[in-house]
């Protein structure tokens, strides 16, 4: 069965939202006064409080204080959940992903989410169109950042990946950028649990034309698919359909490069042995 995730109003924030207009209006201030003692623009604080945008944790604190709210704001912000962080045709991974006890991901455009550097990600939205305003890309870069924290839990998910050779050789943000990436991705072939392995630019045949995936495993255990399309995304839990994107996924690893052939390839392109 697919289960398609589409954008849809998140409620959280609409609450965080309400609760800023109530502060703001118990201090008797307009939305244009209270933009002018937070420095900001009114359409930012008109966007906070209808939810369109999400109230970021520094400012959250910078509110609480302006307002007197003695930290409301700064802990209902703290209190949601990563997923409400993320672009909402996203959700639908970032809620499985953080408890997933084991993560197969294979790309063919970016390095993925979960092994991006800060710097690398921010110049990825930088090149998104239509452009995002600075402070949505600087929101969806943090929630990003914060997914990787699944990699420092005591028992992190067993993580493998499958890059397109072309990733690495797409200057996203420059060369000084994709050294970092690399250097990163490096890092990720090290912990026992993780692994990495390149697909050759060349390589035919080729299991994966069909474009990227990401294969999850519950803590019960539970197989998913998530496929991702521009800006729409689905869902699989049929126990048939999934058997066959692992099928799929296991000829990939065949066909790549080996885990060491990975790590020489990742080296000589930082010019190093």
């Amino acid at each position: 069965m697919h289960t398609a995730k589409r954008p849809k109003k998140v409620g959280s924030w609409q609450a965080v939202g309400a609760v800023l207009a109530h502060f703001r209006k118990q201090a008797g201030l307009t939305q244009e006064q209270f933009a002018e003692l937070a420095n900001i623009h009114v359409d930012t604080v008109g966007s906070i409080e209808q939810g369109r945008l999400a109230l970021q944790p520094d400012r959250a604190a910078q509110f609480d204080e302006l307002l007197g709210t003695g930290g409301v704001l700064s802990v209902l912000v703290a209190k949601l959940p990563v997923r409400e962080r993320i672009v909402q045709f996203a959700q639908g991974l970032v809620e499985h992903e953080q408890e997933a006890v084991c993560i197969l991901s294979y790309q063919t455009q970016m390095v993925p989410g979960l092994l991006q550097t800060r710097e690398y990600c921010l110049a990825a939205f930088d090149s998104r169109y239509p452009a995002l305003g600075s402070e949505t890309a600087e929101q969806w870069v943090n929630a990003r950042m914060e997914r990787q924290l699944i990699w420092q839990r005591e028992r992190p998910p067993v993580g493998h990946f499958v890059l397109e050779e072309s990733i690495l050789r797409r200057q996203v943000g420059g060369p000084e950028v994709m050294r970092q990436q690399i250097r990163q991705i490096l890092e990720y072939t090290d912990p026992i649990h993780m692994s990495v392995q390149i697909m050759p630019m060349d390589r035919m045949p080729h299991a994966g034309l069909a474009g990227p995936m990401t294969l999850l495993e519950t803590p019960e255990h539970e197989r998913l698919v998530y496929l991702e399309v521009q800006r729409a995304s689905f869902l699989v839990d049929d126990p048939d359909e999934v058997s066959d994107y692992h099928l799929k996924y296991g000829m990939l690893r065949s066909q790549a490069y080996s885990t060491s052939e990975s790590v020489r390839l990742l080296k000589g392109l930082l010019g190093e042995s």
